[in-house]
């Protein structure tokens, strides 16, 4: 059978889709190659929430197809919000592409491939109209993001109505999954070694509204039940949907991270309308004392966009002082990308490019400052860690339980003592602060 490479861009729940894709190549006797430049198909799985990741995709894209016009490989794939969202100039754009495939139909990938291989004409083009479709991933998926650490999508699509964001577009209206579902997967992945879940939706903490059924709350309250040793974390909700039996949940969890990474995107109430987010302004002001009084020891993240149209130099410290005050644990920013077919595209008073990555820069600078004090903080604090992978001659790299993967900086322990391995926890004492990672010990 043909050999798959898989590039896998975007976010966390785009891995969770690769994933999904791997499991059914595999289910369906195709072998997965150990890099892209390797295999006889090459696979790219696209993100196209906002123009970098979209240009991103499409270097991707340019570079899997002058592999196979080299003759390096026989066909190229393109998958996932790319193709959802440009379904016809996709195709004219990458013609030297040989199939595409939506967000709907990511266990029809044997089938296309099959026929590709046989010189057959690929199943039917993206249909029309919103993805339905959620997956279950008890396939079985590959785990692509190691043995220990594993993510879990709990539900697929959104149902907010932000100005700035296509993602409803060609994501499709919130579908959350089955409790069973995702309890049955969870069991699976701590039985295959993984010790730290991480529960990813476009919104989390919406789960279940759309079934009338159980919530967010609920769905960790059954998790936290499971036996074994492991840690359960959750990623990007919204803060104004944070309800008193959530934090009840995870105050008295075992397993349950005291993380919370929730988008404020913006503090000024008349940014805030004009994003279409007028339902959280009203949380803006208490959340953070409301979540670290309920929750010992909470870790909060937080997002913020700069250079939405109208936003002025008054709003934009409006904001500095704001994340000054709140001292998030960890904070993210972007610029604004006017997104065709939303209502904010074409809003006036759009800041120039320089001024919104000016703001940018300096409320990272503001952020960076704010971490750093956070970190040096914790220097001589014992915690626990979730050993990841060996590094330099006797060492390893371990997450702590307020660092979240990928966007929150690691933990670099100098010397890793016999008999612990990548996918143990151990308890370290944190000796130092290097940039936005934190150097440590294992305890005797």
């Amino acid at each position: 059978m043909s050999t798959v490479g898989i590039i896998s861009l975007g976010c966390s729940k785009n891995l969770a889709d690769s994933e999904v894709m791997a499991g059914c190549l595999l289910k369906a006797g195709y072998e997965l190659a150990p890099s892209p430049d390797r295999a006889d198909v090459i696979l790219v799985n696209t993100c196209a929430f906002i123009a970098p990741a979209r240009e991103e995709a499409a270097e991707n894209i340019l570079a899997a197809c002058a592999h196979k016009a080299e003759g390096r490989c026989r066909f190229v794939v393109v998958a996932g919000c790319m193709p959802q969202r440009y379904r016809a100039r996709l195709a004219e754009a990458f013609p030297e592409v040989d199939a595409f495939l939506g967000v709907d139909a990511l266990d029809r990938l044997p089938a296309l491939l099959d026929a590709l291989r046989h010189r057959k004409a690929p199943p039917p083009d993206i249909p029309p109209g919103l993805p339905t479709r959620t997956f279950d991933k008890l396939i079985p998926a590959l785990r692509l993001s190691g043995k220990s650490v594993a993510y879990v999508k709990i539900a697929e699509g959104c149902n907010h109505a932000c100005a700035f964001c296509a993602i409803p577009q060609f994501r499709g209206r919130l579908r959350s999954r089955p409790p069973e579902a995702i309890l049955a997967e969870a069991r699976a992945l701590l039985e295959t070694g993984a010790r730290e879940i991480n529960l990813v939706a476009q919104d989390v903490t919406a789960y279940g509204k759309d079934r009338r059924g159980p919530g967010l709350a609920h769905l960790l309250r059954e998790l936290d039940a499971l036996e074994g040793d492991f840690w359960v974390r959750w990623l990007y909700g919204f803060h104004n949907h944070v309800t008193d039996d959530l934090l009840e949940a995870m105050a008295g969890a075992r397993h349950i991270l005291p993380y919370f990474d929730l988008p404020i995107q913006h503090c000024a109430p008349d940014i805030l309308r004009a994003m279409r987010r007028a339902d959280t302004i009203r949380a803006i002001e208490t959340f953070p004392r409301r979540l670290r009084a309920a929750v010992p020891g909470a870790t909060l993240r937080t997002t913020c966009m700069v250079g939405f149209p109208g936003e002025t130099e008054d709003h934009f410290k409006a904001l500095l002082d704001y994340v000054r005050a709140v001292r998030f644990d960890h904070l993210g920013a972007f610029v604004f990308s006017p997104e065709e077919g939303t209502p904010a595209a074409d809003l006036p008073g759009l800041p120039d490019p320089e001024t919104a990555e000016r703001r940018r820069r300096e409320l990272m600078e503001t952020q960076r400052a704010i971490t750093r004090e956070i970190d040096r903080a914790r220097v001589g604090q014992t915690t626990r860690a979730l050993i990841l992978a060996p590094h330099g001659e006797d060492g390893a790299l371990a997450r702590l339980p307020h660092q979240a993967p990928d966007v929150d900086g690691l933990t670099r322990i100098a010397h890793l003592p016999e008999g612990l391995a990548p996918g143990d926890f151990a308890d370290v004492r944190v000796t130092g602060v290097r940039g936005y990672d934190l150097t440590a010990r294992v305890r005797p």
